[in-house]
């Protein structure tokens, strides 16, 4: 097929209504104070249309690969000097909080990973309290459902962004101060064209070093390394990311769990948000409190330190910090530390948990992952564990009864059937498997059209 006819094949109309009804809701979100609209807004509409039949299949991986490393780089910035020097001389009870607040994140997710549907791992990467985008974006890789992880941890954000100026006046005494009291850290003093200019050099060195090094989730933590090393050092001239590139990046994502949405996993997505909720506002009471040890040994004033470690998203507590007129570069520095170290500790954790306790099932199991190598978290493609297990013979016969002998083929020479192996032993009637010893050698796997056989041999 030429290339023309590829073009031509492609279902454009999906795609631009898609675009077309994200853009929308995006500015609809975004005019309400919605928390990452574009994100949220790409979300909605892929699932909508989904389930609705009219969304396109799903989102390219080299396409979602992108979106990860501009939201790397894009948490990456935030990480400035004049805002970690604010917390230099309280560096020890600041980590020992954030990972306070790591730990007890991940134990609300493996308790969400009880829950039937959940596994322990998809649980975690849901619960854990730090960089949302950026977990929603890697989870898929690292053997998570981003399905369940991008509902839970959008809904933890919501939850928390709408309770903060509540809680601050009603618990803490906040009172709003006057516009402009405090700068804004989060504020670009440079022009587009600079942060275009940073946003690619952190894209081109920090793939590359991140698949040499092999990093879980290095699309992502490559880049993200690389601004932290940019910005730390001076050298990122005060940019950021052009918001166009970001919005794109993040409806990218929100589309790359959106359209794998079925009416199962929703339905399955809707069974444990009453547990998700009741363990979300758990950790935020508890985070609450570890605010509390926070400004006993840092100082700070205790909306201070509840505003610190607030398992929010970081411009939501910006906007708050800054209406309370509170020490903003402090509360900011703090949270931007948390979603960093949240997002170089998970990937690892989730590698440890996988392995552990498994993978387990996903929110619909007839959902299959496309064949392809093994991802960094350790999980291959059905073709891959078709290599690995190196027993054609003894594959096909752990299949059910009645399955034909070309379920268990491990090279071109073996066939069902009547037909004459490459061997010179015959197999026998269809659903019989030929013995072990006649399989090809070990490491030798079916391509990955096995199954379309297994039909034609049945």
């Amino acid at each position: 097929m030429t290339a023309l006819r590829r073009l031509r094949n492609v279902p454009w109309w999906r795609w631009l209504l898609l675009a077309a009804l994200t853009v929308l809701g995006t500015i609809g979100l975004g005019a309400l104070g919605v928390p990452s609209p574009a994100l949220f807004a790409g979300l909605l509409v892929a699932t909508v249309l989904a389930l609705s039949g009219l969304g396109p299949s799903r989102v390219a991986r080299p396409l979602t690969a992108g979106a990860q490393a501009v939201i790397g780089v894009v948490i990456g910035l935030l990480a400035r000097p004049d805002t970690l020097a604010a917390i230099a001389s309280n560096w020890l009870p600041v980590l020992l909080i954030s990972l306070g607040t790591l730990l007890v994140s991940m134990a609300a997710g493996l308790l969400m990973g009880l829950q039937r549907g959940v596994t322990p791992l998809t649980g975690m990467l849901a619960q854990t309290a730090g960089g949302a985008s950026g977990l929603v974006a890697i989870s898929r890789e690292l053997g998570g459902d981003e399905r369940m992880v991008a509902v839970i941890q959008y809904l933890r954000v919501g939850l928390v962004t709408a309770t903060m100026p509540v809680v601050a006046v009603a618990l803490y005494g906040a009172q709003h101060a006057a516009p402009g009291a405090e700068p804004d850290p989060a504020t670009s003093g440079a022009p587009w064209w600079i942060g275009l200019g940073v946003l690619a050099v952190c894209v081109a060195v920090g793939v590359p070093l991140a698949r040499l090094a092999r990093v879980p989730a290095g699309a992502l933590l490559g880049p993200m390394v690389v601004a932290l090393v940019i910005s730390l050092a001076g050298f990122s001239f005060d940019a950021s990311v052009p918001l166009p590139i970001v919005d794109l990046a993040y409806a990218l994502i929100g589309w790359q769990a959106g359209l794998r949405f079925t009416r199962r996993a929703l339905a399955t997505v809707a069974r444990v948000l009453p547990l998700a909720t009741v363990l979300i506002l758990a950790v935020v009471a508890l985070c609450a409190g570890l605010g509390l040890v926070l400004s006993h040994f840092t100082g700070m004033t205790l909306l201070e330190g509840y505003l610190a470690t607030t398992p929010g998203g970081v411009y939501a507590v910006l906007a708050t910090a800054i209406s309370s007129g509170v020490d903003v570069t402090s509360v900011v520095a703090v949270q931007v530390l948390r979603v960093v170290l949240m997002l170089l500790v998970a990937p690892w954790i989730a590698r440890f948990v996988g392995r552990w306790l498994g993978p387990g099932s996903r929110a619909d199991d007839d959902d299959p992952e496309p064949a392809g190598p093994a991802g960094p978290a350790g999980r291959a493609g059905p073709a891959a564990q078709a290599g690995a297990a190196g027993q054609a013979g003894a594959a096909g016969q752990a299949r059910s009864a009645g399955q034909a002998g070309s379920a268990a083929q491990a090279g071109p020479g073996a066939q069902a059937g009547p037909t004459r192996a490459g061997t010179g032993g015959e197999t026998g009637p269809a659903g019989h498997a030929e013995p072990a010893g006649h399989a090809e050698p070990a490491g030798h796997a079916e391509p990955a059209d096995t199954p379309g056989r297994e039909r034609r041999g049945r």
